[in-house]
Protein backbone atom coordinates (compact mmCIF):
# COMPACT_ATOMS: atom_id res chain seq x y z
CA UNK A 1 0.00 0.00 0.00
CA UNK A 2 1.53 3.20 -1.29
CA UNK A 3 1.77 5.93 1.60
CA UNK A 4 0.69 9.63 -0.15
CA UNK A 5 3.75 11.33 1.73
CA UNK A 6 3.13 14.87 0.71
CA UNK A 7 -0.83 14.54 1.54
CA UNK A 8 -2.02 16.67 4.75
CA UNK A 9 -1.73 15.06 8.05
CA UNK A 10 -5.55 15.39 8.06
CA UNK A 11 -5.84 13.06 5.61
CA UNK A 12 -4.24 10.53 7.70
CA UNK A 13 -7.71 8.39 8.73
CA UNK A 14 -8.10 5.06 10.12
CA UNK A 15 -11.68 3.28 10.11
CA UNK A 16 -13.03 0.25 11.46
CA UNK A 17 -15.54 -1.80 12.53
CA UNK A 18 -16.57 0.60 15.73
CA UNK A 19 -13.66 2.60 15.88
CA UNK A 20 -12.35 5.61 14.08
CA UNK A 21 -8.71 6.93 14.37
CA UNK A 22 -7.71 10.33 13.09
CA UNK A 23 -5.38 13.40 14.08
CA UNK A 24 -6.43 15.66 16.80
CA UNK A 25 -8.01 18.43 15.77
CA UNK A 26 -9.30 21.90 17.31
CA UNK A 27 -12.91 21.20 17.24
CA UNK A 28 -12.00 18.06 19.35
CA UNK A 29 -10.89 20.17 22.81
CA UNK A 30 -14.00 19.97 24.71
CA UNK A 31 -14.48 17.03 24.31
CA UNK A 32 -11.05 15.93 24.86
CA UNK A 33 -10.78 18.18 28.45
CA UNK A 34 -14.27 16.58 29.23
CA UNK A 35 -13.23 13.22 28.67
CA UNK A 36 -9.70 13.64 30.30
CA UNK A 37 -10.76 15.66 33.18
CA UNK A 38 -13.87 13.13 33.97
CA UNK A 39 -10.50 10.34 33.66
CA UNK A 40 -8.52 11.96 35.52
CA UNK A 41 -8.54 9.66 38.48
CA UNK A 42 -8.51 6.63 36.65
CA UNK A 43 -5.67 7.60 34.79
CA UNK A 44 -3.56 8.94 36.65
CA UNK A 45 -1.90 5.28 38.00
CA UNK A 46 -0.65 4.85 34.74
CA UNK A 47 0.37 7.91 33.33
CA UNK A 48 3.04 10.62 33.38
CA UNK A 49 2.01 13.18 36.58
CA UNK A 50 -0.47 15.77 35.07
CA UNK A 51 -3.12 18.52 36.31
CA UNK A 52 -5.65 20.88 35.19
CA UNK A 53 -3.31 22.96 33.85
CA UNK A 54 -2.38 20.20 31.37
CA UNK A 55 -6.25 20.40 30.17
CA UNK A 56 -6.50 24.31 28.73
CA UNK A 57 -7.26 25.27 25.25
CA UNK A 58 -3.59 26.87 25.40
CA UNK A 59 -1.95 23.67 25.96
CA UNK A 60 -3.91 21.59 23.88
CA UNK A 61 -3.36 23.98 20.82
CA UNK A 62 0.30 22.80 21.13
CA UNK A 63 -0.53 19.53 21.35
CA UNK A 64 -2.66 19.88 17.74
CA UNK A 65 0.16 21.68 16.49
CA UNK A 66 2.73 19.26 17.20
CA UNK A 67 0.76 16.30 16.59
CA UNK A 68 0.14 18.01 13.09
CA UNK A 69 3.88 18.61 12.43
CA UNK A 70 5.28 15.20 13.95
CA UNK A 71 3.01 13.37 11.27
CA UNK A 72 4.06 15.58 8.52
CA UNK A 73 7.45 15.04 10.07
CA UNK A 74 7.31 11.14 10.16
CA UNK A 75 8.30 10.87 13.12
CA UNK A 76 5.35 10.47 15.51
CA UNK A 77 1.45 10.02 14.81
CA UNK A 78 -1.02 10.72 17.70
CA UNK A 79 -4.14 9.68 16.85
CA UNK A 80 -7.84 10.43 18.31
CA UNK A 81 -9.81 7.66 18.66
CA UNK A 82 -13.83 8.14 17.97
CA UNK A 83 -16.86 6.09 17.83
CA UNK A 84 -20.13 7.11 16.11
CA UNK A 85 -23.30 7.41 18.44
CA UNK A 86 -26.21 8.44 15.89
CA UNK A 87 -24.48 11.25 13.27
CA UNK A 88 -21.77 12.45 15.60
CA UNK A 89 -18.10 11.21 16.09
CA UNK A 90 -17.39 10.54 20.29
CA UNK A 91 -14.18 10.61 21.75
CA UNK A 92 -13.31 7.56 23.82
CA UNK A 93 -9.02 7.57 24.01
CA UNK A 94 -6.69 7.84 22.05
CA UNK A 95 -3.38 5.84 20.39
CA UNK A 96 0.23 7.31 19.97
CA UNK A 97 2.92 5.87 18.04
CA UNK A 98 6.13 7.42 18.99
CA UNK A 99 9.99 7.66 18.43
CA UNK A 100 9.79 5.88 14.99
CA UNK A 101 13.36 4.66 14.13
CA UNK A 102 14.41 3.97 10.54
CA UNK A 103 17.49 2.26 9.12
CA UNK A 104 18.95 -0.76 10.55
CA UNK A 105 15.82 -0.28 13.88
CA UNK A 106 12.76 0.53 11.58
CA UNK A 107 10.43 0.67 14.89
CA UNK A 108 8.00 2.25 17.04
CA UNK A 109 6.31 2.78 19.78
CA UNK A 110 2.66 2.31 20.65
CA UNK A 111 0.73 3.74 23.69
CA UNK A 112 -2.52 4.14 24.30
CA UNK A 113 -5.22 5.53 26.72
CA UNK A 114 -8.94 5.21 27.23
CA UNK A 115 -11.64 7.69 29.18
CA UNK A 116 -13.28 5.75 32.09
CA UNK A 117 -16.76 5.34 30.32
CA UNK A 118 -16.02 3.10 27.69
CA UNK A 119 -13.18 1.26 29.17
CA UNK A 120 -13.86 -2.59 29.03
CA UNK A 121 -16.07 -2.61 26.12
CA UNK A 122 -13.09 -3.96 23.65
CA UNK A 123 -12.50 -0.89 22.24
CA UNK A 124 -9.03 -0.49 22.25
CA UNK A 125 -8.34 -3.81 20.77
CA UNK A 126 -10.07 -2.89 18.07
CA UNK A 127 -8.24 0.77 17.98
CA UNK A 128 -4.90 -1.00 18.27
CA UNK A 129 -5.97 -3.23 15.73
CA UNK A 130 -6.18 -0.32 13.38
CA UNK A 131 -3.20 0.92 14.27
CA UNK A 132 -1.25 -2.35 13.98
CA UNK A 133 -1.62 -2.26 9.97
CA UNK A 134 -1.10 1.18 9.61
CA UNK A 135 2.41 0.38 11.47
CA UNK A 136 3.55 -2.49 9.16
CA UNK A 137 1.49 -1.83 6.05
CA UNK A 138 1.86 2.13 5.46
CA UNK A 139 4.80 3.61 7.42
CA UNK A 140 6.57 -0.05 6.22
CA UNK A 141 8.12 -0.55 9.71
CA UNK A 142 9.32 -4.10 10.87
CA UNK A 143 8.66 -3.77 15.10
CA UNK A 144 6.03 -2.67 17.38
CA UNK A 145 7.35 -1.97 21.16
CA UNK A 146 4.83 -1.85 24.18
CA UNK A 147 4.70 -1.72 27.59
CA UNK A 148 2.32 -1.83 30.50
CA UNK A 149 2.53 -2.01 34.34
CA UNK A 150 2.76 -5.48 35.74
CA UNK A 151 -0.69 -5.20 37.30
CA UNK A 152 -2.43 -3.94 34.21
CA UNK A 153 -4.05 -7.00 33.07
CA UNK A 154 -6.68 -5.38 30.48
CA UNK A 155 -3.54 -3.80 28.77
CA UNK A 156 -2.17 -6.99 28.56
CA UNK A 157 -4.90 -8.53 27.17
CA UNK A 158 -5.39 -5.31 24.23
CA UNK A 159 -1.67 -6.26 23.47
CA UNK A 160 -2.01 -10.01 23.12
CA UNK A 161 -5.08 -10.02 21.25
CA UNK A 162 -3.34 -8.10 18.55
CA UNK A 163 -0.44 -10.65 18.32
CA UNK A 164 2.27 -8.70 20.79
CA UNK A 165 4.30 -11.19 23.13
CA UNK A 166 6.04 -10.82 26.08
CA UNK A 167 9.37 -9.84 25.31
CA UNK A 168 11.00 -8.91 28.89
CA UNK A 169 10.84 -6.98 32.30
CA UNK A 170 12.25 -3.69 32.63
CA UNK A 171 13.16 -1.98 36.12
CA UNK A 172 11.66 1.52 36.85
CA UNK A 173 11.50 1.95 33.04
CA UNK A 174 8.98 4.63 33.15
CA UNK A 175 8.03 7.87 35.47
CA UNK A 176 4.49 7.32 36.10
CA UNK A 177 2.64 9.67 38.28
CA UNK A 178 5.92 10.81 39.48
CA UNK A 179 7.88 7.23 40.42
CA UNK A 180 9.86 5.28 38.53
CA UNK A 181 7.79 1.81 37.77
CA UNK A 182 8.20 -1.14 36.85
CA UNK A 183 6.91 -2.26 33.44
CA UNK A 184 6.00 -5.56 31.35
CA UNK A 185 7.55 -5.12 27.49
CA UNK A 186 5.72 -6.56 24.87
CA UNK A 187 6.94 -6.65 21.27
CA UNK A 188 5.23 -7.08 17.81
CA UNK A 189 7.41 -8.46 14.64
CA UNK A 190 6.19 -7.85 10.75
CA UNK A 191 6.65 -12.02 11.28
CA UNK A 192 4.78 -12.92 14.38
CA UNK A 193 1.93 -10.51 12.75
CA UNK A 194 1.55 -12.04 9.53
CA UNK A 195 1.59 -15.25 10.90
CA UNK A 196 -1.25 -13.72 13.61
CA UNK A 197 -3.09 -12.34 10.69
CA UNK A 198 -3.76 -15.13 8.27
CA UNK A 199 -4.82 -17.09 11.83
CA UNK A 200 -7.09 -14.65 12.74
CA UNK A 201 -8.42 -14.53 8.93
CA UNK A 202 -8.57 -18.52 9.08
CA UNK A 203 -10.74 -18.71 12.37
CA UNK A 204 -12.79 -15.82 11.12
CA UNK A 205 -14.05 -18.32 8.13
CA UNK A 206 -14.34 -20.99 10.28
Amino acid sequence: MAWPWSSPAPLIVLRGQHILLRLPQMKDFEAWQSLRRASMDFLRPFEPRWTELDLTRRVYSLRVRRAREEAEEGTDYTFFAFIHEGDKEVLVGGITLSNIRRRAAQSVNLGYWMGQPYAGRGLMSEAVGLAVPFVFDTLDLHRIHAAFLPGNQPSRRVLEKNGFVEEGFAKHYLQIDGRWEDHVLMGLTRERWEIFRRSAGHNRVA
